[in-house]
């Protein structure tokens, strides 16, 4: 029987797809209303944070260094009040074998996979995890197909974006180049459905249980070194993995009083799925044309439920610049002799900023850095950035303007600490849930389970209810 494969047939049926591509059957946590199982979702994975590290050394993951940046430290300490300046560390992510943290995520997820007994693995992502995936399937020796947005409708693409790309193909994987657009989806599910292949998902409980041990074992090696858990560890904040997979490893390490801070870059103004924008930001991740959609409406992912729901771990978030990112880029290169790419460097550039009000007893643990290449380094995005008619020039960064100019700070004092609006993102959760669920009504269950995700309490989430008018 010949299949419909228009847009509507293909979208109607993607919770079978989901299903089949998974292994996985989502409505055995669905309460019926608001509320879902989220941690019975995670423990139904049925390993042990042990026997993903067993997964994940198997391929060569994780166990990556963790480094003091003592240059780094030097330098805030300098430009911050007396007393004032923490000790600022890294963890070096990028030592996995394709690059960054996301081979944690893709170990998991490409194991499971073989396991099944799928012949290969997909995923649609324009970042590193294509790469990590890539990688992971080429050693387990599974195909693998990576689904990409690289090229806006005149058919140019980001050097980032770009370098992404060729590495995922020099790993082994088919890239299905797209333009930016509704297709991404579309197209993903198409090839789930054609070829019966494993949805190896950003957001699957594989891939945020592969993180886990990145947050467990940045406790570990704190204990080591320094004898104690840090007190912060900040996270580049996009889709919402990164950070929930770090914080519930810390958690599962008993480092429960370390505080977890998300950090994106600051892209007010652009939206993520427009064509002329598409080129004018100089940061394909990290930002927050993700990172504020993704903590305020984590299930408009590629699975029915995401397993990455940062705003149940999120003590604070905050905001950098572009030109700031790119400084500590150069900085963390001259000073500490570390040459990685931009995604770890947002949550530095926070770090770098975040430092300067922190005792110099305190620690800092930035969880990640990347791999870098020639599409990722700071003159290729700057010149890129030119061409489209953004200016570059030093100056205040509070007075850059996303897509019309790139201002790199004139002192590393002017690097400072923003703070993203919390509540309101708390309230667009829970309006978002409600809408996402289509009741006008909610049971104690729901007020549970919304108090849980939006960090909060009974009486927070009845207020807002009371607002979006809704019965309980």
């Amino acid at each position: 029987m010949k299949v419909d494969v228009s847009f509507d047939a293909v979208m109607n049926r993607k919770n079978e797809i989901m299903k089949k591509a998974l292994g996985m059957d989502y409505s055995i946590y669905e309460s019926g209303g608001i509320a879902f199982d989220y941690e019975k979702m995670m423990r139904d994975i049925g390993f042990g944070i042990s026997y993903i590290m067993k997964i994940q050394r198997e391929t060569g993951v994780g166990n990556t260094p963790l480094l003091e940046l003592k240059n780094l430290t030097e330098l805030v300490r300098k430009i911050s009040p007396k007393g004032k300046g923490a000790r600022i560390f890294v963890k070096d992510e990028a030592c996995n074998p394709s690059g960054s943290f996301k081979d944690r995520r893709a170990s998991v997820s490409v194991y499971i996979a073989k396991k099944l007994g799928y012949k290969g693995v997909v995923a649609a992502t324009s970042g590193n995890y294509g790469a990590a995936v890539a990688s992971q399937a080429a050693m387990r020796n599974l195909d693998c197909i990576i689904v990409q947005e690289c090229y806006d409708s005149r058919k140019i693409g980001q050097p980032e974006i770009l370098e992404k790309q060729r590495k995922c193909e020099c790993l082994g994987a088919e890239v299905v180049q797209l333009t930016v657009g509704p297709e991404l989806f579309y197209t993903f599910l198409r090839i789930l459905e054609e070829t019966g292949y494993f949805n190896a998902s950003l957001y699957s409980t594989f891939g945020i249980a592969g993180v886990e041990t990145l947050g467990y074992e940045i406790a570990i090696q704190c204990r080591e070194m320094i004898g104690h858990d840090p007190d912060v560890v900040v996270a580049t904040h996009a889709g919402g993995g990164n950070l929930t997979g770090t914080a519930r490893g810390l958690i599962k390490a008993g480092a429960v009083n370390t505080k977890v801070i998300g950090v994106s870059v600051d892209l007010t103004g652009l939206h993520m799925a427009s064509d002329k924008a598409f080129n004018r930001k100089s940061f394909t991740t990290g930002h927050t044309g993700f990172g504020v959609p993704y903590t305020t409406d984590p299930d408009h992912s590629d699975v029915p439920r995401s397993a990455a729901r940062a705003l149940r771990y999120m003590e604070d978030y905050l905001l950098v610049k572009q030109g700031e990112v790119f400084y500590i880029t150069e900085a963390l290169s001259q000073l500490e002799g570390l040459e990685r790419g931009p995604a770890g460097n947002t949550s530095l550039t926070a770090a770098f900023a975040l430092a300067q009000q922190m005792d110099e007893d305190k620690i800092i643990v930035i969880q990640e850095t990347e791999y870098t290449g020639a599409g990722k380094h700071p003159l290729a995005q700057l010149s890129f950035a030119k061409k489209n008619g953004v200016e570059v020039k030093f100056g205040n960064p509070d007075e850059e303007i996303p897509g019309t100019n790139i201002i790199l700070p004139e002192h590393p004092s002017l690097i400072k600490v923003r703070h993203a609006d919390m509540d309101k993102m708390r309230k667009s959760y829970i309006k978002n849930a409600i809408n996402r669920a289509k009741v006008d009504c909610v049971n104690d269950k729901d007020i549970e389970f919304l108090a849980l995700e939006t960090r909060t309490n009974r009486k927070f989430v009845e207020s807002v209810l009371d607002e979006l008018g809704i019965k309980k």
